[in-house]
């Protein structure tokens, strides 16, 4: 397409409905609350106690669908995501989501959604491949009261091939094209998807190109985090430094990725939530061991892997399989 003559069509979808008059499938409850709280390691007393509350960034937790997804998803959205698979943009990476808070959560409350195309992008070329960037918005509310909103972005795009192999200029060219011929076609790889490097982070992933996991420190009271935020959850300070991690950690917990497919991904494989000797805990692969062997309190050990000339990667390497859970 050498000009963006999709674009028109897709931004007549702005404005529609996504999902109408969407549920949540539970109740805001006491055992989801701790189990975030848990796998976070938020301590906070307010989401505790009689008078709980549920943490203000579970907000998407209450409506979420599962695999099996919801059912009121409105046929606009279908239909925008049908152009752009015809218009080869038929991959798709979540990039970002924003959230604002109007009143907590707590025990009890039964939320309700309904959510809009709030935006499409014109046509972009990112580093994944070209496409667009498509917005939604979804206010949630317990009964005639709007609790919170939440935007999520996802680009849907056409992949970059994978860059030809240097030819070999020392054949001669009747040799290089037997050489050709010889070897099979392989098909084209698909580049993995990018973090997200905003103003908050920057730092992170500096630390991680020159292979360094730095954890931030509070100035004021001294508290590690992870990932990293503008200020302190502890005590609100916005000073800050950095410790690098020894790189040496235990499964905390994790999961095995089954589905959905990904082009640049080989299921099943295992994501660990680690929790890092410093007492901070990460989300990564567990790499070098079957994922089906793969135990809470499994030791594992940092390493950086390089999937291509601009990606590099925090992973985990696991180091035993006595431990079980």
């Amino acid at each position: 397409m050498d000009d963006d003559d999709l674009h028109p069509l897709l931004k007549a979808y702005e404005g529609l409905p996504a999902a109408v008059a969407g549920t949540g499938r539970d109740p805001v409850n006491a055992p989801m609350i701790r189990h975030w709280c848990e796998a976070m390691g938020d301590l906070n007393p307010a989401y505790t106690g009689p008078d709980a509350i549920a943490p203000p960034t579970m907000l998407q937790a209450w409506i979420m669908g599962g695999l099996s997804g919801h059912e009121g998803r409105a046929q606009a959205y279908d239909e925008l995501l049908r152009l752009l698979d015809e218009a080869g943009c038929t991959s798709v990476v979540a990039t970002d989501c924003e959230q604002e808070y109007a009143r907590p959560l707590r025990p009890g409350d039964e939320v309700a959604f309904d959510t809009v195309i709030e935006s499409v992008s014109p046509r972009k070329t990112t580093k994944l491949g070209t496409g667009y960037f498509v917005t939604t918005r979804t206010d949630v509310r317990v009964g005639e009261s709007l609790v919170g909103t939440h935007r999520f972005r996802i680009l849907k795009y056409a992949p970059v091939p994978a860059r030809a192999p240097a030819r070999d200029r020392s054949r001669k060219p009747q040799e290089h094209q037997e050489h050709q011929q010889a070897r099979p076609m392989e098909p084209p790889q698909v580049l993995r998807p990018r973090p997200v490097v905003n103003r908050d982070n920057a730092g992170f992933w500096e630390g991680v190109r020159d292979h360094r996991l730095l954890l931030q420190r509070c100035a004021a009271c001294a508290v590690l985090r992870f990932p990293w935020l503008p200020g302190c959850p502890s005590c609100g300070s916005p000073e800050w430094d950095t410790v690098e991690a020894c790189g040496e950690g235990t499964v905390f917990s994790y999961v095995v990725m089954h589905h959905p497919p990904f082009p640049a991904f080989d299921p099943p494989y295992a994501i660990g939530l680690v929790e890092l000797a410093e007492g901070v805990r990460m989300v990564s692969n567990v790499v070098g061991t079957p994922y089906d062997k793969v135990r809470i309190g499994m030791p594992v050990r940092l390493e950086f892997r390089e999937y291509d000339d601009e990606l590099t990667l925090p992973v985990f390497q696991a180091v035993s399989q006595g431990v079980t859970g």
